[in-house]
């Protein structure tokens, strides 16, 4: 093991972390094509004894995989970037063979033969950051993407690979570090230097505070557009909850029958709805406790718990509220709830508060998913061009903390050397973000949570 700096911290890397490496990166699945991707400085050398024909860069190049004996495994095109124009900085070459494992694995195993190794989870990427290709934030965003389970999560991680989140905490640093030099400037060579004047430190700092709440309080729309937004279908037994459950999905998820108390558990499933995911929640039906069994009580607390937390109700109702549903409807207070008249195909009671569906022919289906995506945008409130995760997150507030802590000092006369002290922690806070400032814990778990070849 060897030690290197960077930026100001010590990083402990493996002798091997920077030798050759090789993975799959296409799912190991029946497929029309396969990616291998090679890595590393033996890049070229390994896939040229490989390959039929002169390995020409910049280059898409035809032909087939022999294996040692010169026997054809596959007919595939390599296509190799030469560093450190290529996504890890370093030589890449990639092989895109026919997508049979059987092919990929022999392919694979001819390259280790060769003398690269396995590459680990997350570690082309990896390299990306340590070879200063991209930063922490998007390399973070490149597992956002491959995770992504809407279109708007997919489009934010897009935005943060792109470079809008790094932007944004390089604007706040870098007002900060032309403060933080003009004040320790100043302790520094106070024979030299005037005093900032400590107006201008408390406007700055509290402009900069007040961005960094501004990404804080942005960030809980992050979770809810990541994650989705829970929605659970509450209502007596039999009165339709596990059919529109059923429609909503367009498929058949839950047992439906005409008998109560026939869903006794909740069951979850996901359904895209403007871009966004509505997490739909269906429950068994609420009801006297004394006239349920043992296991429909169980139930029963299960659908008070998801009510509890679920962000959107949709409370199922027959035409009046009768004294089971004004309890839900205690139990659902402060959320956002939407009345739904179910069986519009056969029931001709009127309730005007309701949205009358059926799901049977699908009536008032499309409607309900337009007022279903509207309570989802008025959950989610103002979208920002980008995303945060927690560990973003974490490290803004500490920022803030340091900065509210400039402001104490100022307000209690306190040294400019204590001022300079925090606004230093401030932007070292900021720069764990970008992975200017980074510890082997933080990068192993950012890491961990990738798949192999990415």
């Amino acid at each position: 093991m060897y030690k290197f700096y960077y930026k100001h911290v010590k990083i402990d890397v493996m002798e091997n972390n920077f030798d050759t490496i090789v993975a799959i990166a296409t799912p190991l699945a029946l497929g029309a094509i396969g990616i291998i991707r090679i890595s590393g400085d033996k890049s070229f050398l390994i896939a040229q004894k490989m390959f039929s024909k002169k390995i020409k860069p910049k280059r898409i190049n035809y032909g087939h995989i022999l294996d040692k004996n010169k026997k054809i495994i596959d007919e595939v095109i390599v296509l190799p970037f030469s560093s450190p124009h290529s996504y890890t900085g370093e030589d890449v070459v990639e092989i895109q063979s026919h997508g049979s494992p059987v092919i990929l694995n022999e392919i694979m195993e001819l390259v280790l033969e060769y003398g690269a190794r396995p590459a680990q989870k997350g570690e082309f990427t990896k390299r990306a950051f340590l070879n200063h290709r991209i930063d922490l934030t998007q390399a973070e965003a490149v597992i956002d993407i491959i995770e992504a389970k809407n279109t708007k999560s997919a489009s934010f991680a897009l935005n943060n690979l792109e470079g809008v989140l790094k932007d944004k905490i390089k604007s706040i640093r870098i007002s900060l570090f032309e403060l933080y030099s003009r004040v320790i400037a100043s302790v520094d060579f106070p024979e030299d230097v005037a005093e900032v004047d400590n107006k201008e430190v408390v406007s700055i700092c509290s402009d900069n505070i007040q961005i960094i709440e501004n990404i804080l309080e942005a960030s809980k729309n992050h979770n809810f557009i990541k994650d989705g937004i829970s929605s659970a279908l509450i209502g007596v037994p039999n009165i339709g909850k596990s059919s529109l459950f059923n429609a909503l999905l367009n498929y058949e998820r839950a047992i439906v029958t005409p008998i109560e108390g026939t869903t006794r558990d909740t069951i979850k499933e996901t359904i895209n709805i403007g871009g966004y995911s509505l997490n739909i929640i269906d429950t068994a039906g609420i009801r006297d406790k004394n006239k349920a069994d043992t296991v429909e009580k169980i139930g029963i607390e299960n659908s008070i718990n998801a009510i509890e937390h679920s962000q959107i109700i949709l409370f199922l109702v027959e035409n009046s509220l009768d004294e089971i549903d004004k309890t839900l409807l205690d139990k659902a207070k402060n959320k956002k709830i939407i009345f739904v008249q179910t069986k519009a195909d056969i029931n001709t009671k009127i309730c005007d508060r309701a949205i009358k569906v059926s799901a049977i022919n699908g009536f008032g289906l499309d409607e309900l998913k337009g007022v279903l995506l509207s309570s989802i945008k008025e959950l989610v409130g103002e979208e920002t061009d980008y995303t945060t995760n927690k560990r973003h997150q974490n490290c803004l507030k500490r920022a803030k903390e340091y900065l509210y802590s400039v402001l104490n000092t100022i307000q209690n006369e306190g040294f400019a050397d204590f001022v300079a002290m925090d606004i230093k922690n401030a932007i070292l806070a900021l720069d764990e973000i970008s992975g200017e400032v980074l510890t082997d814990s933080v990068l192993d778990n950012i890491f961990e949570n990738f798949c192999i070849g990415k």
